[in-house]
């Protein structure tokens, strides 16, 4: 079985990302609160309210003019590594914050350089503690963690599926040779993506290529059972998506939406532009009983590995929800409209 390569190289929080900065205002702002806890004594409401109000009005402006700065600084600091980047991004904490308070003193009329330097080791230290809470959580959500998970889950296709494609192609190998070697080909290329090294982001054109090729696998197994409507808008090709998103969901509607039932069933994928947004549905057949069991195990293990991701890659700016009717049940996918390279670049 191939080694996953593990990427454990640190690197700076996207400060761009809305859940990176919501992060660190609620960083910033819980420091605040037990700043103000520690300094009013004897605590009383009155005291406390006022060192949070007063601190308030250095730290919001702080944190807000950082995130302002570092979302374009950090793509120029962090080809130079992440320490480098590090003590960049200190710098440029301590330099905003001495300077916003250099200011606010020289209008009040007294500027004390012991108060600059106290706020400097402040802000030194918070800036650490946040650097080093996004370096541990991208430690627990390493990608190595979930690609391990990814190949766990994808190295177990079920045996009847690779079964009854060989049996499949073996019917084929006189009477239509041609649909034979288009399957075995078919096959090897699903096989080929698994194992393939491991990759931040790909086009979802590609994602899609792949999940045509695994459909012609299962159509070649299910004949007329299963029917395959796609909905896919041409500006959605280039966005860029965690590898193998898409053929674990569209394997689960074909598993738990098309199979338990003799009669034939669609599977729509559909692709569009939300606003600066693409959406993502897969919809297959709902069998009572069926995709709620299937929720408890495959279907279950398959949407946490992709909801995962998608949270390590996107963060809060992406999301994964799951919706069934009397008829239907269907994966919707919201992300970003990023391309592959502004990703690899950022």
């Amino acid at each position: 079985m191939q080694s996953i390569p593990r990427r454990d190289k640190p690197s700076l929080p996207d400060f761009c990302n809305l859940g990176v900065a919501l992060r660190i205002l609620m960083i910033g702002n819980l420091c605040l609160v037990l700043a103000g806890l520690a300094s009013a004594q004897p605590f009383t409401l009155t005291a406390w309210l006022d060192r949070v109000v007063t601190g308030a009005a250095l730290v919001e402006p702080v944190l807000i003019a950082s995130l302002v700065v570092l979302c374009p600084v950090r793509r120029l600091v962090e080809p130079a590594g992440y320490w480098p980047g590090v003590v960049a991004v200190l710098a440029i904490e301590m330099a905003i914050t001495i300077g916003f308070s250099f200011f606010t003193d020289r209008l009040d009329g007294d500027v004390q350089f012991s108060g600059l330097l106290r706020d400097a080791v402040v802000v030194a230290v918070s800036t650490a503690i946040v650097l080093h809470y996004f370096y541990l959580r991208s430690r627990a959500f390493s990608p190595a963690l979930s690609e391990a998970r990814l190949m766990a889950l994808q190295a177990r296709i079920r045996p009847h599926f690779l079964f009854n494609s060989l049996t499949a192609v073996l019917s084929l190998v006189r009477s239509e040779p041609r649909r034979a070697e288009r399957a075995l080909e078919d096959l090897a290329d699903l096989f080929r993506a698994l194992l393939r090294e491991e990759r931040r982001v790909v086009r979802l054109a590609d994602e899609i290529a792949l999940c045509k090729r695994y459909l012609e696998i299962e159509t070649l197994r299910l004949g007329d059972r299963l029917n395959v409507d796609w909905l896919v808008d041409d500006d959605v090709l280039d966005a860029a998506v965690p590898p193998l998103v898409l053929q674990p969901l569209v394997e689960n509607a074909v598993h738990h939406g098309i199979e338990p039932q003799s009669e034939a069933g669609t599977v729509q994928i559909r692709a569009h532009m939300l606003g600066k947004q693409v959406e993502i549905e897969i919809t297959n057949p709902y069998v009572d009983g069926n995709t709620r069991l299937a929720g408890r195990s495959g279907n279950h293990m398959a949407l946490d590995n992709v909801r995962e991701r998608l949270a390590l890659l996107f963060d809060v700016e992406a999301r994964l929800e799951t919706r069934a009717s009397s008829s239907s049940y269907s994966v919707r996918i919201v992300l970003p409209a990023t391309r592959v390279d502004a990703i690899l670049k950022g």
